[in-house]
């Protein structure tokens, strides 16, 4: 009797432990960096994750959640979303009054994915910002680094985030550089009016614009470049 429990608890010891190491691995890779956006094609304006649900979960480049949802294709247009997320209508949950001043109130849960914050406890330039997305660290820069960039994200996961400093040139001036081995430039100061400070490049993907020298109807549109591609994993949006 005692050597048949012992037969049938081995096997489900294994089971078990597959199971808990399966649910480990999908909690741990379930959320990713999925979209950066630049609302005027210059400055960035968040940083979207996607969750093993489909859920989209927006911050802005200062570690503040911004909204969470999914997004609306356009009938007319395949290749345009609507700006705005639709509502998820899943669980979200809340830090409760018995939480940290820092981040009491905040967006506990979105879903399955959980979010932290860090608290009252820490550095004035990480106080109140978002900590984790689901397993995924978030680090900002400190007070000793250069005024431009001071307490922006810095790190996703193992993701290096850079930004151009105060000492470039005015157009650049704490403008994402670059996500990972992706580089990012722009358009400087002694480029046409309509365009500086615009995108250049992102990876080895180029974009030009119409200048003030084109014809009306076409100044500061894109030339070449798509307003929404796939580069390096991540996909860049520019409206």
């Amino acid at each position: 009797m005692k050597l048949h429990n012992f037969i049938s608890k081995k096997p489900m010891r294994k089971l078990f432990a597959t199971v808990s190491y399966l649910l480990l691995t999908t909690c741990m890779y379930s959320q990713q960096l999925s979209q950066v956006t630049f609302p005027d094609a210059s400055n960035l304006s968040y940083f979207s994750f996607l969750t093993d649900q489909g859920v989209f979960i927006r911050i802005t480049e200062d570690g503040k959640l911004l909204e969470w949802g999914t997004e609306l294709m356009s009938q007319l247009r395949p290749d345009y979303y609507a700006p705005k997320l639709q509502p998820y209508m899943g669980r979200v949950d809340y830090y409760g009054p018995e939480s940290d001043s820092a981040f009491r109130g905040k967006v506990k849960s979105i879903g399955t994915c959980p979010l932290t914050y860090y608290g009252s406890y820490e550095t004035d330039t990480k106080v109140g910002k978002l900590k984790t997305i689901g397993a995924l660290i978030l680090d900002y820069y400190s007070n000793f680094d250069n005024i431009a960039i001071k307490g922006k994200l810095r790190f996703i996961g193992n993701l290096v985030l850079e930004y151009y400093s105060s000492i470039d040139d005015e157009a650049l001036k704490g403008k994402l550089k670059s996500v990972g081995n992706t580089a990012i430039t722009y358009y400087s100061t002694f480029d046409d009016k309509l365009i500086k400070g615009r995108i250049k490049s992102i990876g080895s993907v180029a974009y030009t614009w119409y200048s003030s020298f084109d014809h009306g109807e076409l100044r500061g549109g894109l030339k070449s470049g798509l307003y929404r591609q796939n580069i390096g994993g991540v996909t860049y949006i520019l409206r």
